[in-house]
């Protein structure tokens, strides 16, 4: 069935029909939520806000949209609120931090790359991350983007190549003070 067909169904009151949209999106959210919010944990709560709050609009969705693009717009603001609230606890506990503390590293490359473009990542803005996110890591069009975030196609464009040169430079950064 396509998304439309199950969302039909869903709002018929057939929930094994919205569960069936959550099998084929559930994993693609956690992984964009991820990305955004740095945290696993606190992205599976908002993945789990998000699809609450799909589920109860449902009645809202215009069969003209696609259904991907619309939960996609619903995932946002809901990582857009979660990061807000990170960010209020971050410089409240601020204090608290030690500067300068060690990362611990997993002996494995993979690791180690994933490692080190999540540190090349924290410096982005949350718009050129948002980008950035949906462009590289959800492989979505600049169109799809456009639909989910509310902004132009060229200022897209924009915000993923400097999200780009943003990480290259922080990347040779991060090589540079491994070396040393």
């Amino acid at each position: 069935m396509t998304d439309a067909e199950l969302v039909a169904h869903a709002v018929a009151g057939d929930v094994g029909a919205f569960e069936g949209l959550v099998a084929r999106h559930h994993a693609d959210c956690l992984r964009f939520a991820a990305h955004m919010l740095g945290d696993r944990i606190e992205a599976e709560d908002v993945v789990q806000e998000t699809l609450l709050r799909a589920y109860r609009s449902l009645g809202t969705y215009q069969e003209r949209q696609q259904f991907r693009p619309w939960l996609f717009r619903i995932l946002v603001n809901r990582c857009r609120t979660a990061a807000g609230r990170a960010h209020a606890r971050r410089l409240r506990t601020a204090v608290e931090l030690t500067p300068g503390a060690a990362i611990v590293r997993d002996a494995t490359d993979g690791f180690e790359l994933r490692s080190r473009l999540s540190r090349a990542m924290e410096g982005l803005d949350e718009v050129h991350r948002e980008a950035f996110v949906l462009k590289l890591g959800e492989g979505l069009e600049y169109e799809e983007i456009a639909r989910i975030t509310g902004a132009s196609v060229p200022a897209l464009k924009m915000r993923v190549k400097r999200a780009r040169d943003q990480i290259r430079a922080r990347w040779e950064e991060l090589e540079h003070d491994e070396r040393r």
